[in-house]
């Protein structure tokens, strides 16, 4: 496509340079012949992605050099977006299981919409990717670009073509009754005072302004790339999470993917009277929070903390009661109030071991719902733990699972050991909550396992033996290290766009011939006042001009 040309000038200028990087005059014969406006956007110098002959490498950078290939990547990822925003995404859910979620509550259409994997649309590879691509485009398209421009606009030559300044947008040529250098000697005051940098060469001039703002655009792809890598970083692990945490009260609970543990000491609600309600909440029918908040403590973990077998150390670093909008704030780590739960829940329950026939109690044992004891000895008895259903239900075969993590309707399945049982032992399954007992039928699952009647049984004859959980506070841990560098990047956009708008480079040529006086003139935006501008300053030179005469096309003779 392009060929190395050597200018008149002396020269010689790369491949794909449509214009003397020195004179400026047109090289390529299609571009020489013609009368039109020149583009100047890069003043004519070649870019990466005009090559002729691309190899491999060429091409991906042609790929993402080009705008029209952006444009498509920022509409899929706005599509993509748009899609995220039909469904509620899991990422928002609490204790849900999205398996069933989307079926149950939007039918076939919210089947589908899991199925396509669009729940978690932000989280997913392809948008992932489609940012990273967006990123690179940025990038390369800058680079692309802001070369060539550094380039034409660092090595700006003061005397140019005289076809270089005839085929500007804003022209002007006429004749002055004074020797050149005297004139162009006086024309330099007048454009100082108009703010314009003014270079002189014998019977040449360049003066130009703001050209600073030639590079916005650039700013604001750096301030994009910036904003796009913080967004990417936040999901890498420990630069961001955005969970909702379950904290029974009076429990210490560690904070996933964190060092930081956090105890509920105290929850308090506080409801309106019905002299209290407010208007909007009258028709509701059912009981409404004027307050409720949780008393927090804040715990890092010092020592021992990836060791299982051994309680971790905490030392306490904050204290707050967190309400709706009051958050604990540590180090960027912040716990909001979101949710909470009166159901009372077992923490522990402490039966007892009990001879069927004969009534005797061979011992207690403690049976915590979450940090759940392995094996227990019970007199001369040994019962160990084999399966833990925390919310106990039936498969459709008929095989015991566990419906969610919450203890719902607890259930514990031992092995017993010991005298006057068989020798591999017996297997007895448990449940801790009475109702569940006769809801599922506990001695009757038992005499089936043990194929007979029970020669033990666990019994708690006293609430003073269950430990219960008045209410859990649901909070939403936040922690977000990319944030600042979110803000930093969009502060720059904000730059950027300003030195873009408010700005403008302007660029002005004039050479004599003889006595014939050509001038040139240039800006990337707002022609119109760039236009009064040239011709206030050939009135104050003493040249007779109307404005719409310096429009390429109506030039003085």
């Amino acid at each position: 496509m392009f060929q190395n040309t050597k200018c008149e000038c002396g020269h010689q200028n790369p491949v794909g340079t449509v214009l003397c990087e020195a004179c400026g005059k047109p090289i390529l014969e299609e571009t020489a012949q013609s009368n039109e406006v020149l583009e100047m956007r890069y003043d004519g110098m070649a870019r990466r992605s005009q090559r002729s002959n691309p190899n491999i490498i060429d091409r991906i950078w042609n790929f993402f050099s080009s705008v029209k290939i952006a444009v498509y990547m920022i509409v899929l990822t706005l599509v993509g977006s748009m899609l995220g925003t039909i469904y509620p995404q899991e990422s928002t859910f609490l204790n849900i299981d999205p398996s069933v979620y989307y079926k149950e509550t939007y039918g076939q259409l919210g089947h589908i919409y899991y199925l396509l994997g669009l729940s978690h649309t932000y989280e997913s590879w392809w948008f992932i990717l489609l940012l990273v691509m967006i990123g690179a485009s940025l990038v390369i398209c800058s680079l692309d670009r802001v070369l060539p421009l550094y380039k034409a606009l660092n090595k700006q030559r003061i005397r140019k073509h005289l076809q270089f300044l005839t085929r500007q947008r804003l022209v002007y040529q006429g004749s002055v009754g004074e020797a050149p250098e005297e004139w162009i000697k006086k024309a330099v005051t007048p454009l100082l005072k108009k703010g314009y940098r003014v270079h002189t060469q014998g019977d040449a001039l360049l003066a130009e302004k703001q050209r600073f703002s030639r590079w916005g655009p650039y700013v604001i792809h750096i301030g994009l790339i910036i904003f796009l890598l913080a967004v990417l970083a936040r999901g890498l692990p420990g630069l961001n999470l955005d969970e909702h945490v379950a904290f029974p009260e009076g429990e210490i609970k560690k904070i996933p993917n964190t060092s930081m543990y956090l105890k509920n000491e105290k929850f308090n609600v506080e409801f309106y009277s019905d002299d209290e309600v407010p208007e909007q909440f009258k028709n509701l029918n059912k009981t409404v929070p004027k307050l409720f908040e949780t008393k927090v403590v804040l715990y890092e973990c010092t020592a021992d903390c990836s060791d299982l077998s051994k309680k971790p150390q905490l030392a306490e670093v904050a204290r707050h009661d967190v309400r709706v909008n009051e958050p604990l704030n540590y180090q960027g780590l912040k716990a909001y109030q979101f949710d909470y739960d009166l159901t009372p829940t077992i923490r522990s329950v402490t039966p007892d071991l009990v001879n069927t026939k004969t009534g005797e109690v061979y011992g207690s044992l403690k049976i915590d719902m979450t940090d759940t004891q392995r094996s227990f000895e019970a007199g001369p008895y040994t019962l160990t733990v084999k399966e833990k259903f925390m919310d106990f239900a039936l498969d459709d075969k008929g095989e015991p699972k566990s419906k969610s993590p919450s203890p719902n309707a607890p259930a514990f399945l031992f092995h017993i050991e010991g005298p006057d049982l068989p020798e591999k032992g017996i297997q007895y399954l448990y449940f801790a909550k009475q109702i569940d007992k006769q809801r599922f039928q506990q001695d009757a699952i038992n005499r089936q396992l043990v194929g007979g009647e029970l020669p033990l049984q666990l019994e708690v004859d006293s609430m003073d033996k269950v430990d219960l959980i008045q209410s859990v506070s649901y909070l939403n841990i936040r922690v977000d290290k990319a944030m600042p560098f979110v803000w930093v990047g969009a502060g720059i956009v904000m730059l950027g766009l300003v030195m873009g708008f408010y700005w403008h480079h302007r660029r002005i040529w004039i050479r004599f011939d003889d006595e014939r006086i050509t001038l040139g003139g240039h800006t990337n935006k707002n022609w119109f006042g760039f236009r009064r501008e040239v011709a206030s300053f050939l009135k104050q030179m003493n040249l007779e001009v109307d404005e719409k005469s310096l429009d390429n096309g109506g030039n003085q003779a």
